[in-house]
C-alpha cells in the first residue's frame, strides 16, 4: 500500500504541473500517468512483465496538433525502489510531421519537485518567433 500513495504523491505533483496527458510505460500500458504505471506494476507481479534494471521509461506528448503538424513528445526516466519513486531526467523534444528531430532539450538530475511545468518544458524547444520588418508608411515626395 505504501507503493500506492507514493505512486499518487508521484503521479498528483507531475499531473499538476501539466503533465496531464495519455502516457506509456516501457512502451505499453496506455493510460494517465498514474493509471500507466499500476497497470505496468501491476503486471510485472502477475509476472508478465519484469523490471527493468535501470530506470523506467515514460514517454507521451506534451503538444499534438495533429498528424500534419510539428508536436513535442516528452520521455521521463523514472527511478523505482521500494516502493518510491523519484524522477531522474526528462528529454523534450520537438519533431516535425515525418519524424524529424527539430530542437531537443534534456534535463539531468531532477526531482519531482524541481521539474518544470509543461508549459516550460514546451518553451525549451519551441522556435523562437521570427520578427517581422516593420512596414513603414509611404510618404508622398513632392
Amino acid at each position: 500500500m505504501e507503493a500506492l500513495s507514493d505512486l499518487n504523491t508521484f503521479a498528483k505533483i507531475l499531473t499538476d504541473k501539466g503533465y496531464n496527458g495519455y502516457f506509456h510505460t516501457q512502451g505499453a500500458y496506455a493510460g494517465k500517468l498514474k493509471d500507466s504505471i499500476s497497470d505496468y506494476l501491476e503486471s510485472c507481479q502477475k509476472g508478465a512483465d519484469t523490471l527493468p534494471k535501470q530506470d523506467l521509461l515514460l514517454t507521451g506528448y506534451l503538444q499534438w496538433s495533429g498528424d500534419d503538424k510539428p508536436r513535442v513528445q516528452c520521455s521521463m526516466w523514472v527511478k523505482y525502489l521500494n516502493g518510491k519513486f523519484s524522477l531522474n531526467r526528462i528529454e523534450v523534444a520537438r519533431k516535425d510531421q515525418f519524424g524529424q528531430l527539430l530542437k531537443k532539450s534534456e534535463l539531468a538530475n531532477l526531482s519531482v519537485i524541481s521539474a518544470p511545468k509543461a508549459v516550460e518544458a514546451v518553451a525549451l524547444v519551441k522556435d523562437a518567433p521570427k520578427q517581422k520588418a516593420v512596414k513603414s508608411p509611404k510618404r508622398f515626395k513632392l
